[in-house]
């Protein structure tokens, strides 16, 4: 009932690519059961399956090796709540006992249902035009330590970068409302220093601070930020949960989200299990995020290859329905010396994001702020760092510091 090999999708159907590799049944059977569960199935024959309920079945189109491929009728799916959808495709089907492992590839959405979310309010666009910057990636950096300093302590780092050269600062994702930093009073000598790096500058500066919290905690602040007439907020997508986020989107406030996603590599790291992270972008950009961490494209810290961050990339800007890009966020051990790698294999519509890179500079924030943004500038004009080095000083240093 639930494998059809014969079934075309329609354009209606949300379709499923999965991995799956089955425990002691054949891929065939295991690909039923996986069907049957995120569907209308269950373990048993049932008396209430009665024959005009059975076109809701979810079919098995395709099976090529471990690559199972399912169309779900769009009917099985409440428009406007991804928790629904994601309930069915990827809920209990992760606990079959017939599946030793399962990971969900890719999902491809019907307009539909696509069409019932918000989507981005301003998207890579909107935030160009925000900051009036068209030729080059926006340089953003992280306040360190992650946790730690005062209130007044993060305002002074944040404009040090500000000042010399970076365009937006962010809170990092542990960082909310301690008891050493109170989480209005961070966001009132915050915005203070923005000010102040902005007459000194004559540039945009852009404050993402962190609202991540419980979801009435969470808009309560984000309500707050913009009463404070800022332009961003920031939410840790993953442990706050879609839900939340798209609570926060659907107050559809004057505010651009940046999204970390801090916590994703529990379920998308391993190759064989667990969910994508092109599946995070596609539903992140769906709900309505305007900028997604997405990696380094092999030249930071964390893992990840080329290859697979390029298909974030592409989740986040390609085509869907007319709804907006999203601005992707290279982030993760990155320093002026791989800006020329990081600008030739993702392009300029990016975020250069570097906490380390630019605070670990030995002239201190300062100095790698302005490392940073000569960096950027060069790369994106096609200019050598060493050339560029010989105008800055910074540069020059930064490269002698990371080989």
């Amino acid at each position: 009932m639930f494998v059809d090999l014969n079934y075309e999708p329609s354009r209606d159907d949300l379709v499923c690519t999965f991995y799956l590799e089955p425990k002691g049944i054949s891929i065939e059977e295991a690909a039923e059961s996986l069907a049957g569960e995120s569907s209308i199935g269950t373990w048993t024959e049932v008396k209430t399956l009665k024959e005009n309920i059975k076109r809701l079945a979810a079919k098995v189109f395709s099976i090529e090796g471990n690559i199972v491929k399912v169309a779900y009728p769009s009917e099985l799916f409440e428009e406007g709540n991804m928790p629904q959808i994601l309930s069915g495709i990827a809920g209990n089907i992760f606990g079959l006992k017939t599946i030793e492992n399962l990971r969900l590839v890719d999902v491809e959405f019907p307009e539909s249902l696509v069409k019932s979310f918000k989507g981005p309010k301003f998207g890579i666009d909107g935030i160009r035009k925000m900051f009036k910057i068209y030729d080059r990636p926006l340089i953003g950096t992280i306040v360190k330590p992650k946790v730690g300093l005062s209130a007044k302590e993060h305002a002074e780092v944040a404009y040090e970068a500000w000042v010399n050269g970076v365009d937006i600062v962010k809170d990092d994702e542990n960082l909310a409302d301690m008891k050493f930093n109170r989480f209005e009073e961070r966001l009132k000598e915050t915005l203070k220093a923005k000010e102040r790096a902005e007459n000194e500058t004559g540039e945009k500066k852009g404050y993402l601070i962190n609202v991540t919290a419980s979801a009435l905690k969470m808009i309560e602040r984000a309500k707050l930020v913009e009463e404070h007439g800022n332009e961003y907020i920031m939410i840790d997508i993953i442990t706050s949960g879609f839900s939340a986020l798209q609570a926060l989107r659907e107050l559809d406030l004057n505010l651009a989200i940046h999204a970390h996603r801090a916590g994703h590599a529990a379920f998308t790291r391993k190759k064989k299990h667990g969910i994508s992270m092109k599946v995070v972008a596609k539903i992140s950009r769906i709900i309505g995020v305007d900028q997604l961490h997405i990696g380094t494209f092999g030249v930071g810290k964390m893992k990840g290859s080329p290859e697979e961050d390029r298909e974030y990339q592409k989740a986040l800007t390609e085509e869907l329905f007319g709804i907006k890009k999203v601005l992707p966020v290279a982030s993760g051990g990155l320093h002026p010396r791989v800006v020329p790698e990081l600008i030739k294999k993702a392009g300029i519509d990016i975020v250069v994001q570097a906490g380390g890179g630019i605070h670990g500079h030995l002239r201190g924030t300062a100095g790698g702020a302005k490392a940073m943004r000569a960096a950027v500038e060069a790369a994106a004009s096609g200019i050598s760092l060493e050339e560029a080095a010989k105008k800055s000083e910074d540069l020059r240093i930064a490269l002698e510091q990371w080989k």
